[in-house]
């Protein structure tokens, strides 16, 4: 059913007050084509979670809500399992399911808010681990012939929270559904971030997918605001890339320089809230937003505030870490 002026606050994470002109959900690739063919000549928004939304105004067109639901084991072989999942699943609760079952791969991936469809739209990572790792192939529904195409993980091109989706395809498919590889005999990550530290805090003697799962739980618990009590999008900014050149002379002046080794380059990668820390924006307030006291990464909405305050906060950090270190920050929050 196509509503008319909807309010999107209960849609997005940051939980902006903004409005779509029109607004539907669909459950089946069906109620898709049908809504695709009614709104032929309008703009369309397709969202899931919305949870890596920041809406700056109100929505013209059509806001279209993936809710396809369903989870399956559609193979396996001697070494995987092969899970396929619908675009409207919640990913938390699909990682969940994988560690019930024993599919192993997923565990560092816990309690990262939004659902499956984005998963491989952002190439989601955390903690070692990226959808790249772990991904077979999804299916994806063309916006203007409605026809039905299957991308392996080579035609999705992905990159570091990137892939074709937000790149040459943007706005031009509808992901369906994504089948991921997952291992049987399970491959442990625990060398990045505190979880080798949280582990032992928790006293854990024999690694299991459930623990290490448990333990990334903990610590986002930690250091990020639940969003049904703060408005938030997690993790504002992408860790930037910068030649070797530009991080040994950044390192010969701050020591503690926090970076990261990029596979088959020479750049690194450097924390990004630890860049905007070292500029002073961590815990900033300004009236009803600001930047989380705990995690300088994340943006927060403390309720009531606009898109467009957020979104020209995020400018001034942009500047601040610009000028400090020279280096350009990029969001990894799509502005609508």
């Amino acid at each position: 059913m196509v509503q008319t002026n909807i309010s999107l606050k209960p849609y997005n994470s940051f939980g902006i007050d903004v409005s779509a002109e029109w607004f539907a959900a669909f459950s089946s690739a069906d109620e898709l084509r049908n809504l695709l063919k009614k709104s032929k000549n309008e703009n369309k928004l397709i969202i899931g979670g919305g949870s890596n939304i920041l809406f700056t105004k109100d929505v013209q067109g059509y806001v279209l809500k993936n809710e396809l639901k369903g989870i399956e084991l559609v193979n396996e072989d001697e070494n995987y399992f092969y899970v396929k999942a619908n675009g409207g699943e919640v990913w938390h609760e699909f990682v969940l399911h994988c560690i019930e079952n024993n599919y192993a791969g997923v565990e560092n991936l816990s309690l990262i808010p939004g659902c499956v469809g984005a998963s491989p739209m952002q190439n989601i990572g955390a903690y070692g681990v990226e959808i790249k790792d772990v991904f077979h192939e999804l299916e994806a529904l063309s916006i203007e012939d409605f026809s039905v195409q299957k991308f392996s993980g080579k035609d999705c091109a992905f990159g570091y929270r990137e892939s074709v989706f937000k790149r040459k395809l943007k706005n031009k498919f509808i992901i369906l559904n994504v089948t991921y590889r997952l291992n049987k005999r399970p491959k442990f990550n625990i060398e990045y971030g505190a979880i080798k530290q949280e582990l032992e805090k928790m006293d854990v003697q024999d690694l299991s997918i459930q623990n290490i799962s448990q333990a990334v739980i903990n610590i986002r618990q930690s250091k990020l605001p639940n969003p049904k009590e703060i408005g938030n999008a997690g993790s504002f900014f992408k860790n930037p890339a910068v030649s070797e050149v530009h991080y040994l002379a950044l390192k010969e002046k701050y020591p503690n320089i926090p970076a990261y080794e990029i596979l088959n380059s020479s750049d690194k990668k450097i924390a990004a809230g630890w860049l905007i820390e070292q500029c002073g924006w961590k815990g900033f307030r300004e009236n009803n937003y600001g930047v989380h006291s705990l995690q300088a990464l994340v943006l927060v909405n403390y309720g009531g505030a606009s898109g467009k305050d957020i979104y020209n906060l995020s400018g001034k950090i942009i500047e601040s870490v610009k000028e400090k270190f020279g280096v350009e920050l990029e969001r990894e929050v799509n502005i609508i």
